[in-house]
C-alpha cells in the first residue's frame, strides 16, 4: 500500500477525529476508497476502537431516489440509533461518478434532505469527520492525471496541522471580536454581514478545533443580515450539476435575486427547499496554501488560500456561544459557493482591511493593520 495512504489514515484517526481505545467507530465507505479504508481499519484496530463500516455510493443514493415515490419516512429510527449510538462517524469519499445524482429530481431530493434531518443532526453530534481518497473519477472532474492528483490530494492532506492551526488562529482572533465583515471585489461583489456575538471556528482539520474535514485550513463564522451582492466565480458541481458564475442579491438577510451563468436551475433548487435556505449559514475565509488550484470538489476548493466562500443554509452550532446554539439558522440543506479573492479584492472587518488581493495583515506584502 502507498504509504501516502497510511499516513492519511494516521492523520484522520489520530489528529482529526482523535479516536481513542473503545471509541464506537461509524465508517461510511465510497466505492473506491477501499485502499483508505483498509487503512482506516488497520489504524483503527491498533487504537483499540470498534469499527463498524456501510456503504456510501452516489450510484446507490441515484437508484433508491429515482426509485421511491417521495414520500419518505421521517427520522428513520433504525438509520439515527446507528449514528447516535456512535462517539465517531468517519465519511471516506471516493465515488466512482461525480455526477451519480444529476438526474434525481429535484422535490424527491427536497424530500428526502428534510425527511433525514434528525439522522444528520445525531450524525453532527459525534466525532465526525469527512476526507476523500483520491480516485480517478475525481482526477478527470479536476481536470489532472491520477498521479498528479494523488500529489495534489496529499499535498492538502498530509501537513503540519499545528503550524496551520496557529497561523489561522490570527484571523480567527480578528473575526472573534468584529461586528461586521464586508467583502468587496471587482467582479461585482459588495457584501456586508453581521457576525456580532459570533464564535469563529480555526477549522485545523481536528474535532478539537470544531473542524471537521480533512483537508480543512479555513476560519468560518456564522453571518446574519447580509445586505449586497456576490458573484461567485469559481466553478463548482451542486447535486451533480455544473454552475458556473453565480450571482446572488440579499436584502434583510435573504436572497431575493439569483442567476448564473450556467446551472442556475440548481441555484433554485437549494433556494427552495426551505425558508431557511434564502440564508447565510456560514462564511469562511481559506487558508489552506497546499491546495493551489480549482478541482471542482468543494472540500478541497473552498480551503484554498485567496478565496472565501458563503453557505445557503444550516449554520453550525460551533459559532454560537453556550446557550445560544438554537440561534443557528435551521435549513435541511448546506451548500457552500466559492469566490476568488487573489486579485482587485479585499476583506474588511469593521472598515479596517485584514486582506487584500488574497494576502493578509500578517503575511509578506499584505495591507497594514
Amino acid at each position: 500500500m502507498d504509504e501516502r495512504v497510511r499516513e492519511h489514515a494516521r492523520t484522520l484517526i489520530d489528529w482529526s477525529a482523535r479516536i481513542e481505545a473503545g471509541d464506537d467507530v461509524v465508517v461510511r465507505v465510497g466505492p473506491d476508497a477501499h485502499d483508505l479504508a483498509v487503512a482506516v481499519a488497520e489504524v483503527s484496530g491498533e487504537r483499540g476502537a470498534n469499527v463498524v463500516t456501510t456503504y456510501a455510493s452516489g450510484e446507490v443514493t441515484r437508484a433508491y431516489l429515482r426509485a421511491h415515490d417521495g414520500d419518505f419516512e421521517e427520522d428513520p429510527e433504525y438509520e439515527r440509533a446507528l449514528l447516535a449510538n456512535a462517539d465517531a462517524v468517519l465519511t471516506l469519499g471516493g465515488g466512482r461518478n461525480t455526477a451519480a445524482t444529476a438526474d434525481v429530481p429535484g422535490e424527491r431530493r427536497q424530500a428526502y434532505d428534510r425527511a433525514r434531518q434528525d439522522v444528520r443532526k445525531a450524525r453532527l453530534d459525534t466525532k465526525w469527520v469527512l476526507t476523500e481518497h483520491p480516485t480517478r473519477a475525481l482526477a478527470q472532474q479536476a481536470g489532472m492525471s491520477y498521479e498528479a492528483y494523488q500529489k495534489f490530494v496529499y499535498d492538502a492532506i498530509n501537513r503540519d496541522w499545528e503550524a496551520q492551526a496557529e497561523k489561522q488562529s490570527r484571523v480567527k482572533d480578528a473575526l472573534d471580536d468584529a461586528r461586521e465583515v464586508r467583502i468587496v471585489s471587482g467582479d461585482g461583489t459588495d457584501l456586508t454581514m453581521s457576525v456580532e456575538g459570533r464564535v469563529a471556528v480555526n477549522s485545523a482539520a481536528s474535532v478539537d478545533y470544531d473542524s471537521h474535514n480533512l483537508p480543512s485550513g479555513e476560519v468560518f463564522t456564522a453571518p446574519s443580515a447580509a445586505e449586497g451582492e456576490v458573484v461567485f466565480d469559481v466553478p463548482m458541481t451542486i447535486n451533480g450539476r455544473q454552475v458556473t458564475d453565480a450571482h446572488l442579491r440579499f436584502e434583510g438577510g435573504r436572497v431575493v435575486e439569483h442567476a448564473a451563468a450556467q446551472g442556475e436551475e440548481a441555484i433554485t433548487e437549494v433556494l427552495e427547499t426551505d425558508d431557511g435556505a434564502r440564508r447565510l449559514g456560514e462564511l469562511g475565509i481559506g487558508m489552506n496554501r497546499g491546495i493551489d488550484r480549482v478541482t471542482d470538489n468543494i472540500l478541497f476548493d473552498e480551503k484554498m488560500g485567496d478565496t472565501v466562500h458563503l453557505a445557503l443554509g444550516r449554520a453550525y452550532e460551533s459559532n454560537f456561544p453556550a446557550g445560544r446554539e438554537d440561534e443557528a439558522n435551521e435549513s435541511a440543506v448546506h451548500v457552500d459557493l466559492i469566490t476568488d479573492m487573489s486579485e482587485d479584492s479585499r476583506i474588511e472587518v469593521d472598515g479596517e482591511v485584514i486582506q487584500e488581493d488574497g494576502t493578509f495583515w500578517f503575511e509578506a506584502g499584505g495591507p497594514e493593520r
